[in-house]
């Protein structure tokens, strides 16, 4: 089962990478790959309980890729970690099918309790360089989360997300419309302070008229 998790991930990168040139070439090369090789033998050791000897190997794993994926961690098939450096994979992690993580990535969590506390990603999820996901939360399949962004919640399926902190801007490709933000300009102020005074020159004239017509009905 190991060795063919490990063939996926080699053929996700030669997929999904365009410098890749052969299969031997990203076995033998590619960190993120490496990584990901540690990881599923750790992951082993952890599931049989031998936290020390899972530990242990995650560190080694951490020393030479510049990559921390905690050996609790639940990695689907098919994931390419690009570049990778600086990623951080926290213990409750579950990432799913043929998900792409560029370097910087965090996938942390909040908060000092115990159990479930990292999120959660959903197949074919894109994380882009830079990304935190920071909580226990699902993010749907087919997701994107921009370069930099910061997302603290749940996302549906088929979203992408971006900004600090982070929002969805597509949903199934499609820009949702921006709303229209009811804020006071200095050009708004401007035009609410001529109303105004056009607004007291019409009262004083009418006031002049009404006093007028006042003197003609007493002359009267």
């Amino acid at each position: 089962m190991i060795l063919k998790d490990i063939w996926l991930d080699v053929k996700a990168v030669q997929e999904r990478d365009p410098a890749a040139r052969n299969a031997l070439e990203v076995l033998l090369l590619y960190q993120g790959v490496h990584a990901l090789i540690w990881h599923r033998f750790a992951h082993w050791f952890y599931k049989h309980k031998m936290f020390f000897a899972a530990r242990l190997i995650s560190q080694i794993a951490r020393f030479f890729t510049l990559i921390e994926i905690h050996p609790g961690a639940q990695l689907g098939h098919g994931i390419l970690i690009d570049h990778g450096c600086g990623v951080v994979i926290g213990e409750t992690t579950v990432v799913g099918d043929n998900c792409t993580i560029y370097q910087g990535v965090t996938l942390g969590g909040v908060g000092l309790n115990k159990g479930k506390r990292h999120p959660t990603l959903g197949s074919n999820v894109t994380v882009g360089a830079g990304a935190k996901i920071l909580g226990s939360f699902e993010v749907g399949d087919n997701c994107t989360i921009a370069a930099n962004a910061v997302l603290l919640k749940p996302l549906q399926d088929n979203v992408t997300a971006v900004g600090v902190p982070a929002r969805a801007v597509k949903i199934d490709g499609v820009p949702i419309p921006k709303k229209e933000k009811n804020l006071v300009t200095m050009d708004h102020y401007c035009k609410m302070e001529e109303r105004i005074r056009q607004m007291e020159e019409t009262i004083a004239s009418l006031q002049e008229e009404l006093a007028s017509v006042r003197e003609k009905e007493k002359a009267e």
